[in-house]
């Protein structure tokens, strides 16, 4: 049987039996929308801007490359960015956490660590998103939060909203949840500050793209390697993110040939599952890479990924900042 996501593409049988329960779900959350806008739910505001990078569907988009490209804009542009995220999957048992480098995936999520990792910068992760974002305000002084994933969470005022789309999937069949993969109307588009497409994008969006880097070895660090290297080769494509047929087509457009492990999103690996019976090397997400150091071998590499933005992303994130000063 097809998982739940192969019927999200189109319209079809399942999806319109499933039509009656989307709109009571697109009803409960344009409910709750409007009660943190009409005031009859608090919304905190902290006294630095807020910057959310979210999305209306399920699945990845782009959305984590994006912060951290924004991160390193907004250095140059002499700011002091920090990063607040749910930590989805994160078994702590206290809130909020800050995240560090070497923190630990399990406890405060692999995206957060992920994002640590590749910047420095000051990273907070809670299920109260205004409580860890005050928290990382406080203990870092930034002046500017971006909130990872954070459409949604209406509890934390923004003063800009990007919302992501993949450019090839986009909206789906168009039906939200559990009919097609919407987490709300697609009208909520109309009312964020920017919609940016990864990939081909339309009048009114602006585009970014995700450029493949190096692969870094995960048992070395210091040893890397040009993707096009392994051109001709056999390897383990490992993959636990929202949209692991992207990445498998970028290392076979590099000319890999692949044997393709397809995991959930966030999954939490073992040893054993990266075990195989050949010493042929196994290729991963940096997001997964993240939880399986521990048991690194020295056929395991993690691919690096950078994401190419259209400058008119920064303009705009520049002139809403210099709103909030004045």
């Amino acid at each position: 049987m097809k998982p739940i996501e192969a019927y999200w593409a189109s319209t079809n049988v399942l999806a319109i039996l499933l039509l009656p329960i989307s709109w009571v779900f697109c009803l409960l959350v344009w409910a709750r929308r409007r009660a943190y806008q009409w005031g009859l739910i608090a919304v905190q505001r902290l006294p630095v801007p807020v910057i959310v990078v979210g999305n209306i569907t399920v699945g990845g988009t782009g959305k984590t490359p994006l912060v951290i490209r924004l991160v390193e804009q907004l250095r140059q542009s002499g700011y002091r960015p920090g990063v607040v995220s749910r930590g989805y999957g994160g078994q702590s048992e206290t809130w909020p956490q800050d995240v560090f480098p070497d923190s630990d995936p399990m406890m405060t999520g692999d995206e957060p660590v992920l994002i640590a990792r590749r910047t420095g910068c000051p990273v907070c992760v809670g299920p109260d998103r205004p409580e860890a974002a005050k928290r990382l305000v406080e203990k870092s002084a930034c002046d500017v939060v971006i909130s990872d994933d954070g459409m949604q969470h209406y509890a934390l005022h923004r003063d800009l909203e990007i919302a992501v789309l993949d450019g090839k999937r986009r909206l789906g069949n168009g039906f939200c949840l559990p009919a097609g993969p919407l987490r709300e109307h697609r009208g909520r588009l109309k009312e964020a500050g920017l919609v940016v497409v990864n990939g081909a994008h339309s009048h009114g969006e602006t585009s970014m793209t995700l450029v493949p880097g190096n692969l870094v070895n995960m048992a070395d660090p210091e040893k890397t390697r040009s993707l096009d290297s392994f051109s001709g080769e056999s390897v383990h494509a490992l993959a636990g993110i929202g949209n692991p047929s992207r990445y498998f087509d970028t290392l076979r457009t590099a000319g890999l040939h692949l044997i393709e492990h397809a995991f959930p999103d966030h999954h939490r690996f073992s040893a054993d599952e990266l075990t195989f019976d050949d010493q042929l090397p196994v290729i991963m997400t940096e997001k997964d890479a993240v939880k399986c150091f521990s048991f690194a071998r020295p056929q395991y590499w993690y691919l690096m990924v950078y994401a190419e933005t259209d400058p008119l992303i920064m303009d705009r994130i520049n002139r809403v900042l210099k709103e909030r000063e004045n």
